[in-house]
């Protein structure tokens, strides 16, 4: 396994579209553990292959057991209630927005065998599902805030919403 680089905001490959993984083979397999091993290096709680420089359809997602979730092919099929909360990105370090996005989704997608599966999960992870799903498309979460906090807004919304911050006993 190795850390990949992560790439940030103003290359253009976070703009394009990823196309479908075809072949479940063993260099899909390095990819995924890499970028395992990136996201664990990095701190964040969800990667997408274009934020590592490959135009796959492949993500990968930390859920609230701290389980890693692989997607290959991933899209959204259920979407319910909304939440608003901060969001960041890895590939823009340090800036966040308030953004809203379904509280509920489900997402079908294959797993590393190419076996289908679906996926349902809220809060949190539900969030982290719709940002890494939008990376496949070129997509960053900056499409849909008005504008990246300062650090001073970023304090205040954490003062404001402590109950988005407790951490689960």
């Amino acid at each position: 396994m190795a850390i990949r680089k992560i790439v940030e905001r103003g290359d253009p490959i976070l703009e394009k579209k990823c196309r479908l993984v075809t072949d479940f083979n063993t260099r899909l397999h390095t990819l995924l553990d890499d970028m395992a091993e990136t996201l664990e290096e990095s701190g964040g709680i969800g990667l997408a292959a274009p934020q590592v420089g490959i135009l796959r359809r492949v993500c990968i997602v930390e859920d609230s057991e701290g389980e890693i979730i692989e997607l290959i092919n991933p899209e959204i099929i259920f979407e319910e209630g909304e939440q608003t909360g901060l969001e960041g990105c890895l590939s823009i370090p340090g800036r966040f927005g308030i953004v809203t996005r379904p509280y509920t989704v489900r997402v079908r997608a294959q797993d590393r065998f190419g076996d289908e599966f679906e996926i349902e999960d809220e809060d949190l992870t539900a969030r982290c599902l719709c940002h890494e799903i939008e990376h496949l498309d070129g997509h960053l979460y900056t499409e849909h805030c008005d504008h990246l906090l300062t650090d001073e807004e970023v304090e205040q919304y954490i003062k404001d919403h402590p109950e988005q911050f407790e951490e689960d006993e």
